[in-house]
């Protein structure tokens, strides 16, 4: 178990940095990377951005200098290594999280304005806001806690689609597939074919955001499908809701709207 570095020559907002990864576990490196001290906001999916200015520090503590494409070849290697498009930001992986899910599995979760590829998109999940900016929050039966109106697609319907019939059948509420915008993804990989997709490597959960101009409508739970569903101010989301892991992708979406 090791903590690897290359020379800081990545330029960025006028200094270079330097990208520090493991080759154990994420674990291992937001440990490391929280005793030298380096901000949450470094982390970027595989590794951790180290500043011109920290770069001996980090090297004193116990990483191993090497070269860039080295750093990539045991990142492959490993595999740690995040995928992800241009402008997307990873925000974690969790392993063996969902209780759909048969067998063992890592989640990465993704925030992105970009929809995943809707080949491997086999479900969907919203987050409603209404104009009093409370949040359309489901209890569900089958995944358990507090959460956004989710579920997968159906034969023939695409991610949109899905994800509106989801917010219906789970809510009664109706949505206009044009307020729907993508805000993030979550990217299943599992060790073994699936039996419900055995013909994919990995399957996307496409994340939404939608903003109602009206207050509250009310609500029709299905009640086979969830035990409520309730309209939430955004004080006690985060109370109901951070640790799951889907959190830090509206958290962003909150901070950033």
């Amino acid at each position: 178990m090791t903590l690897y570095v290359d020379a800081p020559q990545w330029p960025a907002h006028g200094r270079h940095f330097a990208h520090l990864i493991s080759d154990h576990s994420y674990a291992e490196l937001h440990a490391f990377a929280a005793e030298v001290g380096l901000p949450p906001r470094s982390y970027d999916g595989d590794h951790y951005d180290v500043p011109q200015e920290r770069h001996a520090e980090v090297v004193a503590a116990g990483a191993r200098l090497v070269d860039g494409r080295e750093l990539v070849r045991l990142l492959h290697t490993t595999g740690l290594r995040f995928r992800k498009r241009k402008g997307e930001r990873p925000m974690g992986r969790y392993v063996d999280v969902v209780p759909t899910v048969a067998g063992p599995h890592h989640l990465d979760v993704v925030v992105s304005h970009q929809e995943p590829p809707e080949p491997t998109t086999t479900a969907a999940a919203t987050f409603v806001f209404d104009r009093a900016d409370r949040l359309l929050m489901v209890h569900s039966r089958a995944r358990g806690g507090w959460e956004a109106p989710a579920g997968a697609r159906e034969p023939g319907e695409s991610p949109r689609a899905g994800a509106v019939r989801e917010v219906r059948e789970e809510t009664g509420l109706v949505l206009d597939e044009a307020l729907l915008r993508p805000i993030g993804y979550e990217r299943i990989t599992q060790s073994r074919p699936s039996p419900r997709w055995p013909h994919l490597p990995h399957c996307h959960v496409a994340i939404y955001a939608a903003d109602l101009d009206v207050d509250g409508p009310s609500l029709t739970p299905y009640r086979t499908e969830v035990h409520d569903a309730v309209w939430v101010p955004l004080d006690e989301v985060r109370e109901r809701c951070s640790p799951q892991f889907w959190w830090p992708v509206l958290d962003w979406f909150l901070q950033h709207r």
